[in-house]
C-alpha cells in the first residue's frame, strides 16, 4: 500500500483486474471481438513493415553488391577517350590509401550472332588476374575455366546470353564490331569467331544477359587499341565515400584522368530507392496507426461497460491512478503482445522469404518478383537491428497512447453517477 491508502503502481491487483476484463465473458465478446482484431492489426502492421523494410534493404544492398562489383567505385577515364601507359598509372592508383582493386579494361558495343538468333552486347577486355578479382564472375556460379584466359582465344558470357543462343561451353559465336578498317568503300566492320570458354552468373539479368568478357589483348587487337584501353575500374574500402578519394586520385595521376563515381551514374536509381523505402515505411505505419484506433474504441467500450465495476472499485478505495493503470495495462498488453508476434513474424518469413517466394510462384502459377524486370534472380530480404528496434518501439509508442484517453477517462468516472442506475 502507499501513504494514500491505494495499492502500488502496477501492483499484482492491478495487473489482475486487467488480466480478467482481457478474458471478455459472453456478453462482453465484442469488446472481445474489438480486442483480437487490434491484436492482429499490430501484428501484420509489424511483421509486415519488418518484412518490407528487410526486402527493400536487401534490394538495395544487392543491386549496390552486383552493380558496383561489376562497375567498380570509380572509373578513370581517359581525357581523349583512351588511357595510354595504362600499367604505370594503375601502379600509381594502387599506392593511394583505402584503394582496394584496379583493373584496367578495354570496353566496346558488338553485335553477337548464333545460329540461333542475334543482338547487342557489351564486350570487356581484362587480364586475367583482373578477371579473378570479380568474385561474382569467377565464384561458385562459372561454369568452364578461365585458366590461361590471357593467351587463349576463349571468351566468358553470361548464362542468359549461353541460353537465348542456344550453345554452351565450346562452342562458337560470331562477334561483329561496326568500328573496323576504312576501306574505299567506307568502314568495314569486324567480325570474328570465339569460342566460349566458360559461361558466368552474376544473378542479375541485365549482365547475365548482355556482357562479354575477352582477353585483354584479343580486346585490344580486336578494338583496334593497340596498347590503350578504355577505363580503369578502381574499388575503394569505403563506397559510402567515394567522394573523397577523387583528390588523391587526381593527385596521384595528374589531369591524365577523369574520375566519375558511382555515385554520379547511379545516384538517381540509389535515391529512387531510398524515397520508394521512406514512403512504403509511411504507409504500412498506418496499419498499426488503425490498429491503435481500435484498441482506443475497444478500451472505450470497456469502460462504458465496466463503469459499475469501476465505481465500486473506487468507493473501496481505489485511487484515480490505479484505475488509470488498470486499463493503461489492459491496452498495452494488446500492443506488447501484437508487437512481439508481430517480429516473430517478419522475422520468420525474412530468414524463410526465398522458399516462400517459390512456394507461392509455384502455387498461383506465376512468377513472383520476375528477374528481367527487378535485375535479381532470388528475392533479397536483409533485416537490420536499428530499424527493427525503430519499428518495435514505434508500435509499442502508438499503443501506450491509444490507452491514455480511455485509461483518463475511466479515472475521472464518478462514481455516484455510475451507480445511480444500478
Amino acid at each position: 500500500m502507499d501513504k494514500s491508502g491505494g495499492t502500488l503502481p502496477f501492483s499484482p491487483l492491478e495487473w489482475s483486474i486487467a488480466g480478467r476484463y482481457l478474458r471478455a465473458r459472453r456478453r462482453e465478446g465484442f469488446i472481445s471481438v474489438i480486442a483480437g482484431f487490434s491484436f492482429l492489426g499490430i501484428t501484420l502492421g509489424v511483421a509486415t513493415l519488418i518484412i518490407v523494410m528487410a526486402v527493400m534493404n536487401g534490394f538495395r544492398a544487392e543491386l549496390m553488391d552486383r552493380i558496383l562489383g561489376f562497375n567498380g567505385h570509380i572509373t578513370a577515364f581517359g581525357i581523349d577517350g583512351s588511357i595510354p601507359d595504362y600499367d604505370d598509372l594503375v601502379k600509381r592508383i594502387e599506392r593511394v590509401p583505402g584503394i582496394t582493386q584496379v583493373i584496367p579494361y578495354v570496353e566496346g558495343q558488338v553485335l553477337v550472332s548464333s545460329q540461333r538468333t542475334s543482338g547487342g552486347a557489351l564486350v570487356r577486355g581484362m587480364r586475367e588476374e583482373d578477371l579473378r578479382k570479380l568474385k561474382g564472375v569467377t565464384g561458385h556460379n562459372l561454369r568452364g575455366t578461365i585458366a590461361g584466359f590471357d593467351t587463349g582465344e576463349g571468351i566468358l558470357i553470361g548464362k542468359r546470353m549461353a541460353f537465348a543462343h542456344n550453345v554452351g561451353l565450346g562452342d562458337s559465336i560470331t562477334i561483329m564490331s561496326p568500328d573496323g578498317p576504312v576501306t574505299p568503300f567506307g568502314i568495314a566492320p569486324r567480325i570474328r569467331p570465339f569460342e566460349i570458354a566458360a559461361v558466368f552468373e552474376v544473378g542479375m539479368s541485365e549482365y547475365d544477359g548482355a556482357v562479354v568478357f575477352m582477353p585483354l589483348a584479343a580486346a585490344q587487337e580486336f578494338f583496334a587499341r593497340e596498347d590503350t584501353v578504355s577505363a580503369i575500374q578502381i574499388m575503394v574500402e569505403h563506397p559510402d565515400e567515394v567522394n573523397r578519394y577523387v583528390a588523391a586520385l587526381q593527385e596521384a595521376t595528374g589531369p591524365l584522368l577523369n574520375f566519375v563515381t558511382w555515385e554520379t551514374t547511379n545516384r538517381t536509381f540509389f535515391d529512387a530507392l531510398i524515397v520508394e523505402r521512406n514512403v512504403m515505411f509511411l504507409i504500412l505505419t498506418l496499419i498499426i496507426l488503425v490498429a491503435a484506433l481500435n484498441i482506443i474504441s475497444g478500451l472505450i467500450m470497456l469502460v462504458k461497460d465496466k463503469g459499475a465495476d469501476i465505481a465500486i472499485l473506487r468507493t473501496m478505495g481505489a485511487t484515480r491512478g490505479t484505475i488509470m493503470r488498470i486499463f493503461f495495462i489492459t491496452g498495452a498488453a494488446i500492443g506488447i503482445v501484437g508487437t512481439i508476434a508481430g517480429i516473430i513474424l517478419g522475422v520468420l518469413v525474412c530468414t524463410n522469404i526465398e522458399s516462400i517466394r517459390q512456394g507461392l510462384s509455384a502455387l498461383l502459377g506465376v512468377g513472383i518478383f520476375p528477374p528481367e524486370i527487378y535485375y535479381l534472380s532470388q528475392l533479397p530480404a536483409k533485416m537490420e537491428l536499428g530499424e527493427t528496434v525503430l519499428i518495435a518501439v514505434m508500435s509499442l509508442g502508438l499503443a501506450f497512447l491509444a490507452t491514455l484517453y480511455p485509461s483518463w477517462r475511466a479515472a475521472r468516472l464518478d462514481p455516484v453517477e455510475a451507480l445511480r442506475y444500478e
